[in-house]
């Protein structure tokens, strides 16, 4: 799946942003981890994945991280910092989302697919079969 690109269509982008469903964060300043109860039927690894994702991601870069959903069930990685935080370094930051991605793309799918069929009410079969057909593309 393509992440949602947000020079395309700026319009739809802020329209997703302002309704997005955040799973998780982590924040470097307060040195806390937040988890939405709405998401607690998600398999314990994947919960432990996303946590690890998130404390390790603020500890690396510093700021804020966060992991949501947008209204259209795309997975979106977010980084924040505070003006004055000098230790933040967003080049790294862009890059540790870039290798989360490639290297989480399975996880990130079957999150995807997991809100779509849970709170969007969409048909499993025809999201898993989008997905085969994408990556036989791909090869």
């Amino acid at each position: 799946m393509e992440p949602f690109d947000m020079n395309e269509n700026s319009e739809e982008y802020a329209v997703q942003d302002k309704y997005r469903i955040v799973i998780c964060g982590a924040n470097a300043y307060d040195k806390k981890y937040y988890f939405n109860k709405k998401f607690d039927k998600l398999p314990s690894n994947i919960k432990e994945e996303l946590h690890i994702i998130c404390v390790l991601f603020t500890e690396e870069c510093g700021g804020i991280f966060t992991i949501s959903f947008t209204p259209f069930g795309h997975v979106e990685f977010d980084t924040r910092h505070e003006e004055d935080d000098l230790f933040y370094d967003e080049i790294s930051a862009r890059l540790l989302i870039k290798e989360i991605r490639r290297k989480k793309s399975e996880m990130i799918d079957a999150l995807s697919i997991y809100f779509r069929v849970t709170f969007l009410h969409q048909n499993p079969a025809d999201l898993i079969e989008g997905y085969e057909e994408e990556e036989a593309a791909d090869r």
